[in-house]
């Protein structure tokens, strides 16, 4: 598998706090029997050199039962040697088995439903990740209430999702910034515009009110292993308070 060369983002934050904050977004690998142990390393070289704060991963880290791929796992588990890993459930997570997959990643940290705060600069910032929509139809709690007390909060927030849909859980929050994937840029044009169908925002920046939004295309594919005009992306997202002068 060839992977891009990163592409660094500037996106602008209202919160001085998240000035000059690199972040490394991944999202939709579906890493299944096809992806191997030299696409993994390859992969992890990519970044291994890159100059970020932190990575996130907005879910469908796999897409085949967990079994099949350990090894590759275990290999993409190393990425959190580097920087710490933040990641949420996505669809394909939840249906092969994300049980399965928490155990692989350990050195990830997992954040459906959940919040955690880092130090950046000396100053707090929020991290709060909300379970896939998916999540209902295998009996998986999806608590939108306790995340919604998570985002309502004076310290500057970074949300995650898998969903571009869930934007709205940030912006009636005021949230600083949104990070999503799912859509795969429509991953074969022109099924684009199915994907806007369903979907608020296809790929890449967009800001709502307080919120920078960020829908990012992905890594990997689904269905069909090709992609046009929806190339996938590593992304180094580069936040700017334009606050501070």
């Amino acid at each position: 598998m060839n992977f891009p060369s990163a592409n660094t983002i500037e996106v602008s934050v209202k919160h001085p706090h998240m000035d000059q904050l690199k972040i490394l977004h991944l999202s939709d690998l579906h890493i299944n029997k096809k992806f191997t142990l030299t696409d993994i390393n390859r992969l992890l070289l990519k970044c291994k050199y890159l100059e970020y704060d932190f990575a996130v991963i907005t879910g469908d880290i796999i897409d085949c039962k967990v079994k099949y791929i350990k090894e590759q796992l275990q290999v993409f588990n190393k990425l959190a040697l580097n920087k710490t890993v933040y990641f949420i459930s996505g669809n394909h997570d939840i249906v092969y088995g994300l049980e399965d997959l928490k155990k692989e990643l350990s050195h990830f940290i997992f954040m459906d439903n959940t919040s955690t705060t880092i130090n950046f600069k000396g100053n707090q910032i929020n991290i709060v990740g909300l379970a896939d929509r998916f999540s209902k139809f295998f009996k998986i709690p999806r608590d939108e209430k306790k995340v919604t007390n998570y985002l309502n909060t004076l310290i500057p927030t970074i949300f995650l999702s898998h969903q571009p849909k869930d934007y709205t859980f940030a912006t009636s929050n005021n949230t600083s910034l949104f990070l999503c994937g799912h859509t795969h840029g429509g991953q074969i044009f022109p099924f684009h515009f199915l994907v806007r169908l369903v979907q608020p925002f296809l790929a890449g920046l967009y800001y709502k009110g307080q919120t920078a939004i960020y829908v990012n295309k992905g890594l990997g594919t689904w269905g069909i292993d090709i992609r046009y005009k929806a190339n996938s992306e590593i992304t180094i997202l580069n936040l700017i308070s334009k606050s501070v002068k």
